[in-house]
């Protein structure tokens, strides 16, 4: 695996434990935040409630001493009265410390400083000789055990504030819990999907076009290999045949009279052995091409000797030959084969021009998959403004014995092709109707295979 995809996957997997420990540590948080919720709720639902409740009572209670003694003026009512009066004082002293909200505690406040007054009332009841002096006292234990059941039920009001206040921080805190969660979650699975779409993309896939890259090819290599061994023993039958045919026409065309018509269709048959002479060269090259004689070979100079070989025979023919500046590079390989498969390229690409044109020769340095897997090459190409190559002739362009020119063998490319991988190269192309085709010679740069 290589080092690259190696390291992608360690940040993915990395990445997922991160997410992962992030979900367990916001679903760690949310079970204790929820536990310290509920106790929380308890707290301030019992003791709010029961600080209020207990104290309306105990005033109740009280105003209940209060006038037992006025009535029955027993020391054993004021006795209790007084214990009453100073537990309640201690009392709410100490609830300042279990109350939640500062407006509760407020309240307490207002509450000790009433009931303080509540007190000094109250002691006075039963002091004063006369009963319109005891109404008067009455009236004003009334009036402040009043004001404390006031502020007693506005301390319950102040609970439920608190308890509201209270449930929406929970909820906001819960929500906010929640929305950590669903993203922790949306995040694992893009990474995991993300993650799977890297593996297809950079494991998978190149198996898997690489597999099919090797069985086409091993089904090219059967069919090239078969078709081979039956064309050199068909090639070699003709050839012996054509040699003599060739002997005696050289004979018969000695005895003939220049000018003749006997010596015309001489010529005419002496034309067409030298083109069955030429097809049986082309079948015995395609059945066992020669191996490349490798050797450094600069680039520019080759593509410069193929451009003057060629550029006077296609400007008869309205077509310029140009070759655009190349880089330096030297490569190895066998110049002869090379400069074939370039002649070759570019005599269809003056073919493919019905009028005026150009063909353009060019070689880039580049990176590229060769043998499945990606390398440094040089690519030389061979650029014409043709009609391009359509669709139906595409699929079988590099088929032996396949050709659309009239009279031709079909085995140009095929032969071309069986070269350039002879280099451990790739022959590719590429095409657009009516605005002409490119064909590639990619070449491994270094040592090929």
């Amino acid at each position: 695996m290589k080092s690259g995809m190696t390291f992608r996957l360690g940040a993915f997997a990395l990445a997922i434990v991160m997410v992962v420990a992030m979900i367990a540590w916001a679903a760690v948080n949310g079970w204790r935040r929820i536990g310290q919720l509920n106790r929380q709720l308890n707290k301030v639902q019992i003791e709010s409630f029961r600080i209020a409740d207990r104290f309306q009572a105990t005033i109740q209670q009280l105003d209940y001493h209060v006038l037992r003694y006025e009535f029955h003026h027993e020391p054993a009512d004021l006795e209790r009265l007084l214990t009453e009066l100073k537990t309640l004082d201690g009392w709410i002293d100490e609830q300042t410390n279990k109350l939640t909200s500062p407006l509760e505690r407020k309240i307490l406040n207002r509450i000790n400083d009433v009931y303080d007054e509540y007190q000094s009332v109250a002691r006075q009841v039963g002091t004063s000789p006369g009963a319109e002096s005891s109404q008067a006292e009455l009236k004003r234990v009334e009036g402040q055990s009043k004001r404390l059941l006031e502020l007693g039920l506005q301390l319950a009001n102040a609970h439920g504030m608190a308890l509201n206040a209270f449930l929406s921080s929970s909820q906001n805190s819960l929500l906010t819990l929640g929305r950590l969660v669903f993203a922790a979650l949306v995040l694992l699975i893009l990474l995991v999907g993300l993650l799977a779409f890297v593996l297809y993309r950079d494991l998978i896939a190149p198996l898997k076009m690489q597999l099919v890259e090797s069985h086409a090819i091993i089904e090219r290599q059967e069919k090239l290999a078969s078709l081979g061994v039956l064309a050199a023993g068909v090639a070699h039958e003709i050839r012996n045949p054509l040699t003599a045919i060739k002997a005696r026409l050289f004979t018969q065309q000695k005895l003939l009279a220049p000018g003749s018509p006997a010596s015309e269709d001489a010529k005419v048959i002496d034309g067409e052995i030298n083109r069955l002479e030429r097809i049986v060269k082309d079948v015995l090259h395609f059945a066992r091409p020669a191996d490349p004689k490798l050797a450094p070979t600069a680039v520019q100079p080759l593509l410069c000797e193929v451009r003057d070989l060629l550029a006077p025979q296609l400007e008869r023919g309205g077509i310029a030959l140009k070759l655009e500046s190349s880089p330096e590079e030297t490569i190895s390989a066998d110049p002869q084969q090379l400069k074939q498969v370039l002649i070759n390229l570019v005599q269809n690409a003056a073919e493919s021009i019905e009028h005026h044109g150009s063909v353009t020769l060019a070689a880039r340095l580049g990176t590229e998959r060769l043998h499945g897997k990606s390398s440094p090459v040089i690519r030389l190409e061979v650029t014409d403004t043709g009609k391009g190559i359509s669709a139906e002739v595409q699929k079988r362009l590099f088929d032996p014995f396949f050709s659309t020119k009239h009279g031709g063998t079909g085995l140009g490319l095929a032969i071309a092709a069986r070269i350039v991988e002879k280099h451990g190269g790739l022959l590719e192309f590429q095409t657009r109707p009516q605005h002409g085709t490119t064909f590639g010679i990619i070449l491994p740069r270094g040592t090929p295979p």
